[in-house]
This record gives C-alpha cells, structure tokens and sequence, in this order.
C-alpha cells in the first residue's frame, strides 16, 4: 500500500467509525453470534495475492460488525467503563503511524519526555502530593503502564524486592528463599480479580479479607491478619487498598490503613482504577484522604477519563525501589544520558513500550481539565436520576449508590433479580451485570459511554420496568418500548466520499 491509498483507506476507515457512532445508539447493544461463528465466514487459509482496501473494509462490515458487543452505545451499562473519545483515537493513530518504540530516551526522546510532562499534568489534576511527581525534587514519579493490573503486580514485585533486602541488610539468619516463602500480601474481599492474580504471579500469598456492611476494609481487620500472620513466623509485605471496589465502588479509608502500614513496614498501593478520576474534581477528593501516606498510586484514564485503553497512570513514591527491582542492563540499550531522564524500561515488565501519553497529551489538550470534570459530574449526575427512578417503585431497592454506579434488586429472594437480570440479558437492548453486596444478589448498572444522557437512563428504566412486569405486575403496566432498526453502515457511500475527497 502506498501513500495515495492509505489517505483514501485511512479517511474511509475514519468516515466509517463516524458513522457508526452517529448510529450507536439504535444498534443492539449486545451481538447475536453465537461461539465459532467468525470461522464460517473466512477462509480456511490467509490470501495469497493482496486484496483491495475496499473488500477488505466491506468485511469489516460483514464480518467483524455482528460480533461486536457495543461498549460505547448508551445502552452499555456493565463492568465499569472503558474510555473513548475522538481525540484519543486520533492520538493513537499518530502513535501507530509513527511506530517509535521507547526502549531508552535515545530511542525516541519525545516519547519518554511527553510521558513526564503528562504524569506531571495529571499528578496535579488529582491533587495528588508534589512528591509522587516527576518534577518534585524528591525520588518519586510517574509511569504509564498498560492496566491496573499490570500496576498492581508491579507494586508487589517492587514491594517484595524491597522487603527481601531490608531484611537480608539486618543480617537475617533467613536466606533469601526463606524470606520470599513468607511474604504476605493483604487486600479486601471486594478488590479486583487482578489483585488475586499479583499474587499468584508474583508468588505471595494474598489475603482477601472480609469488609464491614459497606465494603470498605477497616483498620482492625487488617491489623488482626498481621497480628495472625506475624505470630505464624509469616512476613507482611504489601496491602493493595482500594478507592472504588469493582462490586459497589466503596472507598477504603487511607487515614485508618495508612499509619498500620507505615508502623508494620507493608508497602501500601493504592488501586483507583475506575474512581480516580473524579479527583479530578475537587469535592470528591476527600475519597482520598490519607494517599500521602501511599507508596504507589494508581487510577485508569482508560476507564472514566476519556482515553481509548490501554493507559493506566502509576506513581511511585520512591522510583528508585521500582528501578532496583527492575533494572537490567545491555550494552546495546545503554546510551550518554543515563541518569538525566527516566528510563522508562526499568520502570514496567515489558522492555518496549508504547507512545501512550500522546493520546492523553491530545484529550487533555482538546478538552482541557474542565471538560473532563464536566464529564464526570454528568456521569455521577445520570446516576443519581437513576437512582431516585428506581426508589420511586416499591418493587425495588437501592442497594448502594457511588460514584457513576448504582446497584439495586427486587425486594424478595434473590431469585427475583436472577430471573429479572436473565430476562434483561436475553432481550439484548440492555447490557447489565451481576453483583454480590452484603451477600445478596444485586444488578449492577455502571453509566458507561460518554454518549449516555437522561433519555437513555429513562430508556433503561423502561426496559427495566417492563421486563419486571413479567414477573411482578404493578397496578399499571409500562408503555411497550419502541425497538430501533438499524441497516448496515453504507461502505459505498463512504467509498463515494472518498473520491469526492480526491
């Protein structure tokens, strides 16, 4: 392919993911394929000859489209969001299109340099304290990983390597072995199934320990395991806290876990991957009372802040840790300006790495930091009006209401809103999941696409009721909602533009 036929299939493929966000909102949220389905409409072997961009984004349409669950349609309400915006995915074009691997800051200086800029930036839309930034004049800084995840296992790799050779400096008898068979990582019973996984990977036992009724973990049930754990000849090494659970977005208290950490010597992460981002605006910062006493911080600008994943921020509090636990040298990535800017590949598992910061550099210069907050105030705000629909039908109940998330079921056993959630889920207007709050069953309904307003929460509520009549008829039946339609995307039109273009 050549220059003249990437504009014209490069500006096809733009006019096609435009048109099908024009068109989101009519297309059932959930595919109706069923598992298998792709091999029967592609060739058992790859082409031999090249084909025409043309055939090849027709396909996209034929193929692709009809297995494609609908995560930025309004209708899309479960898991947690994941971000999109049009300035982000134009960030990631010219990341793709540059190709730069940041391997070393000689590798591509504005790479490595942009990222600190952007951890800075983003640093101070938090308010997080000076220290956790690049640009204090303390060891601290910032890194963009790939998810929470990744951020997560980091922490306890950095945390284990760390304990390991404080102890071996206090001339332990233990051997180093000795020590790692000992470690013990602490989290909450609502945290995240990638928190279970670090210590899985990272070989540390990991303790989920049970929350108080609204999911927080509490200073007395963590200082009771490492009481336990200490007086079984274990060693408490790291506690990932949580600032918005993934069940019921509940917020730990730092001030309370803070200080245990700090006295007991355990390294605490702080996980605030959905909910950090609303620390962008400043009446939610109270959530995060206590972060100075952190040692990693970490929240998702992939997940509220209208960056296209993958982009998640981690600071640390003293990098050097990280980069002792990571660091490991050639000749060949070795260049003259060691020491003069960070080296990004000690800081993460992967040796290269992508151009993430430029896709935050384009959002947080198009929208600026008061259209993110905007976003997210409208967001919570969409919630809350959900909220009150629901509490004003004695059917149900309100579980918990945080944040962009609400959970609620039917009053009754907890077979009424298995049923109810079913039922929702076959119909495929609405993407819903399930939850656990105070061991009931309960439907989650995240606010997810930046595109949701106040017509698709009533839209959702209609479903809702409507669905609910089958199994528990009001004195007054819901209208029956309207189902739209939707044709396929005109590839020819969009070709016919092309040429127009020319």
């Amino acid at each position: 392919m050549d220059g003249k036929d990437f504009r014209e299939f490069g500006k096809a493929a733009i006019d096609y993911i435009a048109d099908y966000y024009e068109t989101i909102r009519d297309r059932p949220v959930l595919s109706n394929v069923q598992p298998g389905y792709l091999g029967d409409l592609l060739p058992k072997e790859p082409p031999q000859n090249g084909e025409s961009w043309r055939d090849v984004l027709q396909d996209v349409d034929r193929v692709i489209m009809p297995g494609i669950t609908h995560w930025h349609s309004p209708h899309f309400h479960a898991y947690y969001p994941t971000a999109h915006s049009f300035p982000s995915v134009v960030g990631e074009l010219m990341s793709a299109g540059f190709g730069v691997v940041g391997l070393s800051w000689i590798a591509s200086p504005a790479m490595t340099e942009l990222e600190v800029v952007m951890m800075n930036w983003m640093g101070r839309m938090l308010g997080l304290p000076e220290e956790f930034l690049n640009c204090s004049e303390g060891p601290g800084g910032g890194v963009i990983q790939a998810s929470a995840s990744e951020s997560t296992f980091v922490g306890l790799l950095t945390a284990k390597e760390k304990k390991v050779k404080d102890l071996m400096d206090e001339n332990t008898s233990m051997s180093e072995a000795e020590i790692k068979g000992k470690l013990v990582a602490y989290s909450s019973d609502q945290s995240n199934s990638s928190v279970e996984k670090a210590g899985l990977l990272g070989s540390m036992t990991m303790r989920l320990l049970p929350t108080n009724e609204h999911g927080q973990l509490t200073a007395e049930t963590l200082q009771e395991a490492i009481n336990k754990d200490r007086e079984a000849g274990m060693i408490p090494c790291y506690l990932v806290a949580n600032l918005g659970t993934t069940p019921t977005c509940a917020f730990d208290n730092l001030e309370e876990l803070g200080p245990i950490c700090k006295r007991e010597k355990v390294w605490l992460h702080v996980d605030a991957a959905y909910a950090g981002t609303a620390f962008i605006c400043p009446e939610y910062r109270h959530f995060m009372k206590g972060v100075e006493m952190a040692d990693s911080f970490n929240f998702n600008p992939h997940k509220w802040m209208l960056v296209n994943f993958d982009c998640s921020a981690l600071w640390i509090k003293d990098a050097k840790y990280l980069v002792e636990a990571f660091n490991v040298e050639r000749i060949y990535l070795k260049d003259q300006h060691k020491g003069l800017a960070p080296e990004y590949r000690h800081w993460q598992i992967a040796l290269g790495r992508r151009f993430r910061a430029l896709k935050i550099w384009f959002v947080l210069r198009i929208y600026g930091v008061e259209g993110i907050q905007n976003h997210i105030r409208k967001q919570i705000g969409l919630a809350q009006y959900l909220e009150e629909l629901i509490k004003s039908d004695n059917r149900f109940e309100v579980c918990t209401s945080s944040m962009g998330l609400v959970t609620f079921r039917l009053k009754g056993d907890n077979s009424l809103t298995q049923k109810l959630l079913q039922k929702i889920s076959d119909r495929k207007n609405l993407f819903l999941i399930a939850g656990h709050a105070n061991g009931r069953f309960v439907i989650r309904y995240a606010v997810c696409s930046r595109l949701t307003e106040k017509r698709d929460v009533d839209y959702s509520w209609k479903e809702i009721k409507e669905v609910t009549e089958e199994l528990i008829p009001s004195k007054y039946k819901s209208h029956e909602l309207e189902k739209p339609t939707i044709a396929p995307l005109d590839i020819q039109t969009i070709s016919g533009n092309v040429e127009k273009s020319k």
